[in-house]
């Protein structure tokens, strides 16, 4: 199965689209390797700004550019940007309406053994509160330079969080892509399960386990966290009958929160949030941590199980 990592997508993809844009700035937190930014810092020096490890400023400077008419896009691990420099986003970004791409990498549990110091898995909660502040988490390499391609044509103020590792690929078409529309994967009619980031394809692989049992899931991809497709939502939920979310942050605020929120005063299902529990997560590889929370495909497909006879039950 094909693979890539979403930084690497993003830098490649960006070095050549800034050779052709000046206006086009980068902007890092002693972060260039962690990103994969490769060459681009040497073949464009006029068009990079290394900042050192400060998160709080690089924000603010990169807002300040973009002020200027410039395009930046800063970058650096996502547990940093989303907690020291929330109050930058909120403020310099977000409610100054400034066309700021925050990059987040190795978002979620993805650098492993550093543990909760590095984890981000309160992100989400936190930038989907903040007004005028699009949150995005891409599901693969495909997604990552379609959504870049959008910004770069009509910015807006945006949040994305990205994954350490490379991933596999589930687009071919970019065209189908477009920030603020969920994709339905799959199609089934006992559960439906919304995913987003690398558990998308965690999922798909789940729904082939459930599938030799008989049980048909429908899959879908909501890359965009913030502003949410409730009309996909509505969809499967009408489809359905339940909805189980899936996603690499707390079961507070995130992926699950938003979609309970819409769920509940519009269309109430039974609804199973699936995430990170409130507790200290145990040191290890994304991997490892999947398995020990049971968010590997086995583990997903025993919550699905467990989600069609609660709707059983309930019906």
């Amino acid at each position: 199965m094909e693979k890539e990592a979403c930084s690497s997508a993003f830098s490649k993809m960006i070095l050549e689209k800034a050779k052709a844009d000046r206006d086009i700035i980068v902007v890092c937190t002693d972060s260039r390797g962690s990103a994969k930014l490769g060459t681009y810092p040497d073949e464009l020096p006029d068009q990079f700004v290394e900042m050192g490890i400060a998160e709080q400023n690089a924000v603010t400077v990169s807002a300040g550019m973009s002020y200027m008419g410039k395009k930046v896009f800063v970058i650096g691990p996502a547990s940093f940007y989303s907690t020291r420099s929330s109050e930058q986003v909120k403020v310099d970004v977000a409610y100054s309406h400034n066309n700021v791409a925050i990059i987040g990498i190795s978002g979620g549990i993805s650098y492993g053994a550093l543990g909760a110091t590095h984890h981000s898995l309160q992100d989400i909660a936190l930038m989907r509160a903040i007004p005028n502040l699009t949150v995005e988490i891409p599901s693969d390499a495909t997604q990552m330079r379609a959504v870049i391609d959008e910004l770069l044509e009509n910015g807006r103020p945006i949040y994305i969080r990205i994954g350490r590792n490379p991933v596999p690929v589930i687009y071919h078409d970019p065209s189908e892509i477009r920030i603020g529309r969920a994709n339905r994967l799959l199609t089934g009619s006992d559960a439906a399960v919304i995913t987003c980031g690398q558990l998308v394809s965690k999922t798909i692989e789940a729904a082939a386990l459930l599938k030799r049992e008989g049980i048909a899931v429908t899959v879908v991809d909501m890359h965009t966290i913030k502003p949410l497709d409730t009309d996909m939502i509505k969809t499967v939920a009408e489809e359905c009958g339940c909805i189980m979310t899936l996603e690499e942050h707390s079961i507070y605020g995130g992926l699950g929160g938003a979609v309970s929120e819409f769920v509940t005063q519009n269309i109430p299902v039974p609804m199973k949030i699936c995430g990170i529990p409130d507790e200290d997560v145990p040191n290890g590889t994304d991997e490892e941590v999947f398995k020990y929370y049971k968010m590997d495909p086995e583990g997903i497909a025993e919550k699905v199980k467990a989600l069609v006879e609660r709707k059983k039950k309930i019906s």
